[in-house]
């Protein structure tokens, strides 16, 4: 997290409206679209607190980002209390349901969820739910359920169903409460992280940060609701913030703490071994991306992507650190791993960068978002 490592001037939050009933608005046209073409794209959100929006680039061959339209989602940004360059403070704002064909965005100022429908790199929006808590800050999506986490009121998990028609409706009893005895003056860095299903499903991980420092790990019953209270795996001063999973299906993990990666298997109660941990070196590390053969950890505070291989038995091997523009947050790989695009929220700036045979980035361009200085969340489509 930004905080930990850079010193900047609190942005005060965004008011939440209150929002209590599912709302299905007309299709959205794009507020501006460039090209006829349609093709693979990569979604940026804005999370700006005057309206949210989903900006989609359209990705050439070569990996460099063309502007295809914005899309608003209905919804306002929010800004956590004490956030500089990273304003939700979380991974997976933005997801991507490639089963489907939908996009999840979260709209932290309104408590609402919006569901987009993807026809390449262009979108429609489909529904604006309420997210089932305060100041949602991640999804998650496996098969035909969807789990919404919300940073405020101690933290809470809400559970959706996906219908084959692309809609989504709450999961009756899906509602945990994470109780994290999260203050005002602990928004920032006391929030929860990320949501996230394990690559078979059966269980949804939560990342606490410094509230607890821990990964929480609910069981998914057959019905889409979650058991009634995780497996907490503490993790003492680690600050536990984002979540990957390489290709045994082990967890790759994002420390702020100490500034490292490392690596843990996932038993079937719930409960993390670890495998390896290896210190980056920069500042502010928490966010982790990759493919399943190559990682990388955005360092906030360093301006920086630190990348990593990781082995049949979790062991990591360092493959270089490159630059990024200030503030770096979330990424996402696209074209099956040759190519990554990082988010930097100093002055909303998407780096591009291709992936090499050993994993090495090389930069190949940038776009800014307009007016997501501070936001957070991208996908691949």
């Amino acid at each position: 997290m930004a905080a930990l490592a850079i010193a900047g001037i609190a942005v005060p939050a965004a008011s939440a409206s209150a929002a209590t009933t599912t709302a299905r608005p007309a299709p959205a046209s794009a507020a501006h679209r460039t090209g006829p073409a349609v093709g693979p794209a990569v979604f940026v959100m804005t999370d700006n607190t005057a309206g949210n929006a989903v900006v989609a680039y359209r990705r050439a061959p070569s990996g460099t980002l063309a502007l295809a339209g914005t899309y608003s989602t209905g919804g306002l940004g929010g800004v956590l209390s004490g956030s500089v360059v990273d304003h939700t403070a979380s991974e997976g704002a933005l997801a991507y349901d490639r089963e489907h064909g939908l996009l999840f965005a979260v709209n932290p100022g309104s408590d609402t969820v919006s569901v987009f429908r993807v026809l390449g790199d262009r979108l429609e929006l489909s529904q604006v739910v309420w997210s089932g808590g305060v100041f949602p800050v991640s999804v998650a999506v496996h098969g035909n359920t969807a789990y919404v986490l919300n940073a405020l009121g101690g933290g809470t998990l809400s559970g959706y169903r996906i219908s084959g028609f692309g809609s989504v409706s709450p999961i009756p009893g899906s509602s945990r409460r994470l109780g994290l005895g999260t203050t005002a003056a602990t928004a920032f860095t006391g929030t929860p992280g990320q949501v996230t299903f394990s690559p078979d499903g059966r269980s949804v991980l939560v990342t606490t940060k410094a509230a607890t420092n821990a990964v929480d790990v609910f069981g998914v019953n057959w019905d889409g609701t979650l058991s009634a209270a995780p497996t907490v795996n503490t993790l003492a001063g680690d600050v536990p913030f984002a979540v990957a999973y390489d290709r045994n299906g082990d967890v790759v993990l994002a420390e702020a703490g100490p500034n490292a990666v490392a690596t843990f298997t996932l038993g079937s109660s719930g409960v993390l071994t670890q495998l390896a941990v290896a210190d980056t070196g920069q500042m502010a590390t928490c966010w982790i991306a990759g493919d399943g053969r190559y990682f990388y950890a955005s360092n906030a505070g360093s301006g920086s992507e630190s990348g990593y291989s990781v082995d049949g038995a979790g062991g990591l091997t360092a493959r270089g650190t490159a630059a990024t523009d200030p503030g770096t947050v979330d990424a996402t790989a696209a074209g099956h791993g040759r190519f990554l695009y990082v988010q930097t929220g100093k002055s909303g700036i998407v780096d591009e960068f291709a992936v090499g045979a050993d994993g090495a980035l090389t930069p190949i361009g940038s776009v800014t978002v307009a007016g997501s200085a501070g936001g957070e969340g991208i996908a691949a489509g």
